[in-house]
């Protein structure tokens, strides 16, 4: 396959849109092998584009599994069950799979490493060529990875960055973009509110029996 795709050749405008990102991005064709990359990426991979160039995505991210078989990243039997590569093929079908946190073991200098990427993926067209583009985004700096949560045992406030505390739904809304809605436990509803505690154990309207859907919204 003929792709002209090296920075070099390609659009400097296209050049300079890549290197812009601070997330590393990689564009892979139907192989699975990456044909460009942007600076980001070759800072987190160690390895200049031209060198990453025709590597697949586990070998330039030092998946072990990778080294399992000759064939490197998708050769190995436990490749078949890697929602990367799913996720990547879904977009080479056409679809925009979900943004998703993905856990790899990859091998470091001394040890091998949990690593956690918050992962886009969709599908790109390039003069009638089908290619994806990989977004990653490292999971433990984005807040979405973190063992112990501190959190007060009375008020149960959340400790958050420099030593500032907030409620759990700052917390979740400022680092994991979850925007909390309210309800009310059987527990409390049936000491605050023992008149509708039977609607309130329902927890979505569309699930209250008719004529109960009222009751419940009070």
């Amino acid at each position: 396959m003929n792709l002209n795709l090296n920075p070099s050749a390609g659009s400097e405008f296209h050049r300079s849109i890549l290197d812009a990102m601070p997330y590393p991005v990689l564009v892979l064709e139907e192989s699975f092998r990456i044909v460009d990359a942007n600076s980001a990426a070759s800072q987190v991979i160690g390895i200049g584009i031209a060198e990453a160039r025709w590597q697949r995505p586990g070998e330039v991210l030092h998946c072990i599994h990778s080294t399992e078989t000759q064939q490197g990243c998708g050769g190995a039997e436990s490749c078949g069950r890697c929602p990367v590569r799913a996720s990547i093929q879904r977009a080479f079908n056409g679809e925009y799979p979900p943004r998703q946190l993905v856990h790899l073991i990859v091998s470091g200098p001394e040890r091998m490493i949990d690593a956690h990427y918050l992962m886009t993926i969709a599908p790109l067209s390039f003069e009638n060529l089908k290619l994806v583009l990989v977004i990653l985004e490292d999971a433990h700096e984005l807040g979405y990875v973190q063992q112990v949560l501190p959190i007060c045992s009375s008020c149960k406030q959340v400790r958050g960055d420099g030593n500032g505390w907030q409620s759990v739904e700052a917390y979740l809304s400022s680092r994991l973009e979850i925007h909390c809605t309210h309800s009310l436990c059987p527990e409390c509803a049936q000491k605050f509110f023992p008149e509708y505690a039977h609607a309130l154990q329902i927890h979505t309207e569309g699930d209250l029996p008719p004529g109960e859907a009222k009751s419940a919204a009070l």
